[in-house]
């Protein structure tokens, strides 16, 4: 490679203004390029090797901007970190000068160590991300995405709140302050579909500790998609107050007590939506096996409800439905009571407590275990999805449950799991 060609690199640059901080690049990138603060998410030069890995599962297109840059020049993570906005395009006489300059001042030829880290091979790690797929199935609905955002033709759209229920108990070991809520915010007249498995931004007022404006909070929705209550322009959200972070140190999370505080009648700033790979599939006789944790259980509640409507109104022929529903304790888990309600020849629900006074800890994937006798065929059955939400820690547990289920039944992992990756039938979303 010449001096000139490694002179001017495709830098690969994240858009602040429609980011919405749900940390799925940096999850998915297999060179842990990508990095954040609590304002920014950013791209290393140094690290990046446009492998695009980032670029479909990202629900906004944030992720998706480039600058030709002079190497030298590159954008480093301290600048990244502070912008608002994206710098504008070098003019096109500076990159020739650049480049002319770098050819007549470096040799004819480069070493491989020379070799920008934009073009260097580098092997991605194995990990559970590389198994989720970033296509929906191919019986899912058409996703609108980004009809109102920082850069859509109306900014945000406002929603007013119609219902704010707490839907987790008041119980000793859960503590009255970890409250989860179910949200409903109703458009009016103004359009705004949905799907199931898709997300909204919700903007706090005020500003943060440097005097910006609060960035968007990012929501799954809990409701179908003709609505919370059929026939109407409402949604649902699943929220659960924050008030402390990943270390346990005490913090009040600003947009999830927010919302936990609204009343019936406040409004709400609202972007989105959000999403176009984590739908549901609507072929008859699909099946959906979910598996969740907490607030996790937001997608999951909507793809149930919807095919609980459809199977009331007899016009689809649905097929098994299967959920592993994590919590520490039934206090903690999100709609205990309701799923209690729900018909055992509709869904099949196994829950993992974690903390439950004088029982062994189970997680969702000690549970999966359990039950490999029934999800070896569905995994073999290319008719079957199977969603994943919740925390980041419980991914890896999840997809090695699925992986030993597999094998269990002789099956060769790294092909079934390839396939279920490009045939959108394994879906990953965590944070």
């Amino acid at each position: 490679m010449s001096a000139a060609e490694s002179s001017i690199i495709k830098q690969h640059l994240i858009d602040p203004e429609i980011c919405i901080r749900c940390n799925t690049c940096e999850a998915t990138c297999p060179v842990q390029a990508i990095t954040h603060d609590s304002r920014n998410y950013v791209v290393d030069a140094e690290k990046c090797n446009l492998c695009m890995d980032c670029i479909s599962p990202c629900p906004t297109g944030s992720i998706d901007n480039w600058r030709l840059m002079p190497r030298a020049r590159a954008y480093t993570l301290e600048a990244q970190l502070v912008w608002d906005e994206l710098p504008t395009e070098l003019p096109a006489d500076e990159l020739v000068t650049e480049e002319t300059n770098a050819q007549q001042a470096a040799p004819a030829t480069s070493t491989p160590s020379q070799l920008p880290a934009t073009e260097r091979a580098t092997e991605a790690p194995l990990n559970s991300a590389a198994y989720g797929a970033t296509m929906p199935p191919w019986s899912a609905a058409h996703a609108y995405t980004n009809l109102y955002g920082p850069k859509a033709p109306e900014k945000f759209i406002t929603a007013t709140v119609t219902g704010n229920f707490r839907v987790t108990e008041v119980g000793k070991q859960a503590g009255s302050d970890y409250d989860t809520h179910h949200i409903v915010l109703d458009f009016g007249n103004l359009p705004f579909p949905v799907l199931e498995g898709q997300s909204i931004g919700i903007v706090p007022p005020g500003t943060d500790a440097t005097g910006r404006p609060h960035h968007a909070r990012q929501y799954s929705i809990a409701s179908p998609r003709n609505g919370e209550r059929p026939g109407y322009n409402n949604i649902s959200l699943t929220i659960k107050r924050v008030l402390e972070d990943h270390q346990g140190k005490p913090v009040r999370g600003v947009g999830s007590n927010y919302m936990c505080d609204l009343k019936v009648g406040d409004k709400v700033q609202v972007i989105g939506p959000f999403g176009a790979s984590f739908l549901m599939p609507n072929h008859p006789r699909s099946n959906i096996v979910m598996i969740c944790t907490g607030t996790g259980s937001a997608p999951m509640r909507a793809m149930t409800e919807w095919r609980r409507r459809l199977r009331q109104s007899g016009k689809f022929e649905g097929g098994k439905l299967m959920l592993f529903f994590g919590a520490r304790t039934k206090e903690e888990l999100p709609y205990f009571g309701p799923l209690q309600n729900l018909p055992k020849d509709f869904i099949d629900i196994n829950f993992a407590f974690s903390r439950e006074t004088g029982k062994p800890k189970r997680h969702v994937q000690d549970v999966m275990r359990t039950r490999s006798a029934d999800l070896a065929p569905l995994l073999q059955d290319t008719g079957t999805y199977f969603y994943v939400c919740g925390l980041k820690s419980m991914e890896e547990g999840v997809v090695l449950a699925l992986r030993d289920v597999a094998q269990e039944a002789g099956l060769d992992w790294e092909a079934l799991g390839a396939s279920l990756k490009k045939e959108g039938r394994l879906h990953l979303e965590t944070y």
